[in-house]
């Protein structure tokens, strides 16, 4: 089970920086705030939480990451359950689902901490959705590399 954990935390690692990555490309070939842990600290900071804001800026990071390992979490149990094979399709499915997801969870971040950046938000949500694609693709191969090879 230690050895699953590691496997799953180490894609977590390399899908979350990949796509944070994509977000971050966007978000300077736009010049708009597309950055998740940086949105996610800004999101703490209108909860009203008594953090430092380095301990903001970690704590969205931190979110960031688990929010990403959730979902790899649930990727996980779609391939051990056999509801999906491990494919290319499969990881676009997963992607636009978790695009979807991701979206909702940010409208509704947004309204529960009253939090109205200054962006795009219809360019944010679609870079958002590929941001997805892009984390659920990584996923995919590194889960196909590491597990069944």
């Amino acid at each position: 089970m230690i050895y699953i954990t590691i496997q799953l935390l180490i894609i977590t690692i390399v899908a979350t920086s990949a796509m944070t990555w994509f977000s971050y490309v966007m978000s300077k070939n736009f010049r708009e705030l597309y950055k998740e842990p940086v949105l996610l600290s800004f999101a703490l900071k209108k909860t009203n939480i008594n953090l430092s804001e380095k301990s903001r800026k970690i704590l969205g990071w931190l979110i960031h990451y688990i929010i990403g390992f959730l979902f790899v979490m649930g990727y996980y149990i779609v391939w051990v359950k056999d509801i999906l094979p491990i494919s290319p399709l499969s990881a676009l499915i997963l992607g636009v689902i978790s695009g979807v997801i991701g979206i909702l969870s940010w409208i509704i971040i947004f309204k529960m901490t009253n939090h109205q950046p200054p962006i795009d938000f219809k360019g944010y949500y679609i870079q958002l959705f590929f941001a997805h694609i892009i984390f659920a693709f990584t996923a995919t191969a590194l889960y196909y590399i590491l597990f069944t090879i």
